[in-house]
């Protein structure tokens, strides 16, 4: 049987006397899309944050790769391949391509044999060969990033995240704010990423991305984890009453 790359077990987090996450279990295996659903305040988040080293868990473990780990902050789940993209993309609006691919984590090389000056052409020749890798068309990687679409934008963060070896890529609403053609760019992108074993988490509201290019469905709701679907086994009608809790008020009552 195959092993999760990621395993949660039973995680807890509690903020004061407020519960954000109750209990939660989730698996994700190698070379597939989980869509992570509910509404605003049912705790996805602060899931992901655990999961991304930015929160600690009250209870409950993490598994990576079949082994428990403790990722104390953000750097140790990047250290283990852990990569966040969170709607702003954490990219410098005043820096070109290749130098925002290799931001925090730049290429040296050593001048007059003593000095350690940026090694611009190295870094530029490994974020083209990574970017080919994606198919993913940037004009000229000396463009600033704010001279780029927002689709742009999410596909240089996206390859980034490759470059540094990525395991497991969540992606929190990576398609808010684009237009369609964009929109089925980074789709197109979410399922190159499958196809080369790379698995992703969404985060989204959009039913058309979820659909598009999930393989199953969580939803959470006030902190819980409330269901868990094979995408093409559901439909858009029965998600959102999993996520509104509207499929309760049908329930017979009990005998």
């Amino acid at each position: 049987m195959a092993i999760p790359l990621l395993e949660v077990r039973h995680l807890t987090k509690r903020f004061g006397g407020l519960t954000a996450v109750d209990d939660v279990g989730l698996q994700v295996f190698p070379g597939e899309v989980v869509a992570l659903l509910g509404d605003n305040g049912a705790g996805k988040s602060t899931l992901i944050k655990m999961v991304s080293g930015v929160y600690q868990p009250d209870e409950g473990q993490i598994l990576f790769q079949g082994k428990e780990v403790r990722l104390a902050s953000p750097a140790s789940a990047l250290e283990l391949g852990i990569e966040t993209l969170y709607q702003d993309l954490a990219l410098a609006e005043n820096l070109d391509v290749f130098s925002n691919i290799f931001m925090g984590r730049e290429k040296t090389k050593p001048f007059l044999g003593l000095i350690p000056v940026l090694d611009h052409q190295t870094m530029y020749d490994e974020s083209k060969k990574v970017l080919d890798r994606l198919d993913i068309q940037i004009p000229s990687l000396r463009k600033l990033i704010k001279t780029l679409s927002g689709g742009q934008r999410q596909a240089v963060a996206i390859g980034r995240s490759i470059y540094w070896n990525a395991k497991l890529l969540i992606m929190d609403e990576p398609t808010a704010a684009l237009g369609v053609q964009e929109q089925r760019k980074v789709l197109d992108l979410v399922r190159l990423l499958r196809s080369q074993g790379i698995p992703v988490i969404i985060i989204s509201h959009q039913m058309y991305d979820v659909f598009a290019v999930s393989d199953r469905l969580v939803v959470m709701r006030r902190g819980k984890k409330v269901a868990e679907r094979v995408t093409k086994q559901t439909n858009t009608d029965e998600v959102v009453s999993l996520i509104t809790g509207a499929e309760e008020v049908w329930k017979p009552a009990a005998s």
